[in-house]
């Protein structure tokens, strides 16, 4: 399964590295860097777009009001 987008290399790693992370404070579980890649990879195709998505709209939503204010100064 490939992520419809990339991470730069130190970016992966940091974020491989913050799951490994959780897995050993939060359920006590020691996992691997492949195992952590496998989750990166899974939340990056499976949730990242629904976010990614959340973000555009939210853009959109506070680019209308921007626009429409300056609706509003015309004389």
């Amino acid at each position: 399964m490939k992520p419809k987008f990339e991470l730069s290399t130190d970016k992966k790693e940091s974020l491989v590295e913050t799951i490994k992370v959780y897995f050993e404070q939060e359920r006590d579980e020691k996992i691997g860097d492949l195992a952590a890649v496998l989750i990166l990879e899974f939340f990056m195709e499976k949730l990242a777009p629904t976010f990614y998505n959340i973000g555009i709209e939210d853009g959109h939503a506070l680019m209308t009001e921007k626009v429409d204010d300056m609706f509003g100064i015309m004389k």
